[in-house]
Order: C-alpha cells, then sequence, then structure tokens
C-alpha cells in the first residue's frame, strides 16, 4: 500500500469518528396497551406506536391477542403503514399479539409488520417463552426476525441497545423474590435475568428518549449503557415499562439519585413501573404532575409538547 493511499484511508477513518450523530427532528409515541385506560381497554402488559421524522415502528405487542387491535380503533390509529416491530423481550405480556397484529395488518398492506427487532436470549428455552409460542406462526405469515447482538441504529437517530450488561447490580428481572430459570444453547442453565431485555433509544437536540418494554436490565443500566454506546446526553425522556412495581424505599432513593444525575426532564411510567413507584421517583426527582405521569392507553409524548397524560393519569 502506497504512502498517500494510507493517509487517504486514514483521513476517512477519522472523519467518520467526527461525523456528528443523527438527530431526530419530530417525535410521537403513543401508549396502546398498559393497565390504565381514559378509553379503550387496560391489561397488564405493554405495547407503543412510534412515530418518528416520518416513519413508524411498533414497540411491542400488548398481551392479549386483540387488546392492542381494539386500542387502535378507540384511538383511531392503524398499523397498515407500519412495515417494523420490535419485542423488547420473550414475555407473553410484550408478544401476545404478534401474531395476530401481523396477520390483521397484512390485510391493509403485506409489508406492514413484516420484521421483528429482537436481541440475542429472546428464544432461549425456559418454563415459558411467549415469543416461541407466537414464532412460527409470524414466520408463516411471512415475517421475518432480526436478532441483534449488539446497539444498533435502525433509522437515523434511532437506535436500538441490543442486550443490555448489568453494570449496577439492579434485579428488576424478579418478581415476588423469585426469577427464573434459562437454558443456554450449550446446554447449561442460569437464573433467567432477561438476558435479551432491550429498548428504543432516540438521539433528539433535547438529549434521549429511552423506550422501554419491562426494563428487566434495570433502567438505570439500561439509561447508563445509552449514553456510554449511543451519545453521553442527557435523558429527555424514559418511557414505559421498568419494573419498580415491588422496589422498596431504598431502591427507589437509588435510582432517583441516578435519574437526577442523567438529567431526567420526562418519566412516563407504565406497567409494570408500579404506580406508588411513579409517584415516589416524581418527588425525590423533583419532577411534576406536566413532566411525570403513570402512563395510560391513549397517552402520548412529543418533542414539541411533552406528555399529554390523558385525564386518568393528570
Amino acid at each position: 500500500m502506497t504512502r498517500s493511499l494510507t493517509l487517504f484511508l486514514i483521513s476517512l477513518s477519522a472523519l467518520a469518528q467526527t461525523q456528528p450523530l443523527a438527530q431526530v427532528k419530530t417525535l410521537k409515541i403513543t401508549v396502546l396497551s398498559t393497565m390504565l385506560a381514559d378509553s379503550g381497554f387496560g391489561e397488564w402488559g405493554f405495547a407503543a406506536l412510534v412515530e418518528v421524522d416520518g416513519r413508524k415502528l411498533l414497540f411491542d405487542t400488548g398481551a392479549a391477542p386483540d387488546t392492542v387491535q381494539r386500542n387502535l380503533r378507540e384511538l383511531k390509529l392503524s398499523l397498515g403503514d407500519v412495515p417494523e416491530l420490535i419485542l423488547s423481550h420473550n414475555h407473553p405480556d410484550h408478544n401476545g399479539g404478534l401474531a395476530t397484529l401481523r396477520e390483521d395488518a397484512m390485510k391493509q398492506n403485506a409489508k406492514a409488520l413484516a420484521r421483528a427487532y429482537t436481541a440475542t436470549g429472546i428464544f432461549y428455552q425456559r418454563a415459558r417463552n411467549g415469543t416461541l409460542e407466537q414464532r412460527d406462526r409470524y414466520l408463516r405469515s411471512g415475517g421475518t426476525f432480526t436478532e441483534l447482538n449488539a446497539p444498533r441504529e435502525i433509522y437515523p437517530g434511532v437506535w436500538l441497545t441490543g442486550p443490555v450488561p448489568r453494570q449496577y447490580p439492579e434485579r428488576n428481572f424478579v418478581t415476588n423474590g423469585r426469577a427464573g430459570t434459562v437454558t443456554l444453547p450449550d446446554g447449561k442453565s442460569m437464573e433467567d435475568n432477561v438476558p435479551e431485555d432491550q429498548s428504543l433509544v432516540i438521539n433528539t437536540a433535547q438529549g434521549l428518549v429511552v423506550l422501554s418494554g419491562c426494563g428487566h436490565s434495570g433502567i438505570i443500566n439500561t439509561l447508563t449503557y445509552a449514553q456510554q454506546k449511543i451519545r453521553n446526553a442527557p435523558v429527555h425522556a424514559a418511557i414505559g415499562g421498568f419494573h419498580l412495581f415491588q422496589a422498596d424505599d431504598k431502591t427507589l432513593a437509588w435510582t432517583a439519585d441516578k435519574l437526577r444525575e442523567m438529567k431526567l426532564a420526562n418519566f412516563v411510567g407504565a406497567h409494570c413501573t408500579g404506580i406508588e413507584a411513579v409517584y415516589k421517583l416524581r418527588e425525590l426527582t423533583g419532577l411534576t404532575r406536566q413532566t411525570c405521569n403513570v402512563g395510560a392507553v391513549g397517552s402520548s409524548f412529543t418533542l414539541e409538547g411533552g406528555i399529554a397524560a390523558g385525564k386518568i393519569a393528570k
């Protein structure tokens, strides 16, 4: 290789490293499945529609096969123009609508919900794996899975974390003091800490907006990883389920301290976050009723308007 060619390649590499990260200009996140509802139907599950710079994504699919469909009708929304979806992890309260929603959306557009993004570990063997129960039917419909083992930018400014390292000892995968068991591909078993848990991270001029299904990786582990791997920026909003409904006061106080350090500006705690946990975090972080709410079906968040909580969650 000549010296001039070597210098040219080094220059290209340096240029690539200094290119600014893409930032999203417009964003709306609408909750389609959670427990509270102004109108529509509540359930123990989670789903949200993401509209970002003219593109649409579905994040999780709810628990019952038809809950998201029914709530879409109530909210006058459709998934016919949504080509891709994200599954945050394997639990059935997040993927119960996968096959039904794909089959229904295909009636409008054969390409609707045709690709599902997952993370490594979602198909591991467990006592019950909701994604395995849905997988074959989704594949028969022509759907495909893209499995991630690292962060990936899927649209300009729109990232998936892939599996999140557990830097802090958050045990947000435990319910009633217990966790299940997962069998790894080599046949070994371990405590099921939901290794595939992933979140959506949207880079904006205001900071990072993070959408989580259950946050089994831990909300602080997830936000820390997003800041390390995507952009070291304040957390403009954290939205979704964060599995804090059984957290004690010491855990919530530690979590709030970390969220303040990250300059959290908006918080919508839906699904397994827990109502009391949301109120406690509001108090400890210094957020307000306008910037920290319990998530409800129909609740939304936009960059320009912040949280639109709906009547029941205000």
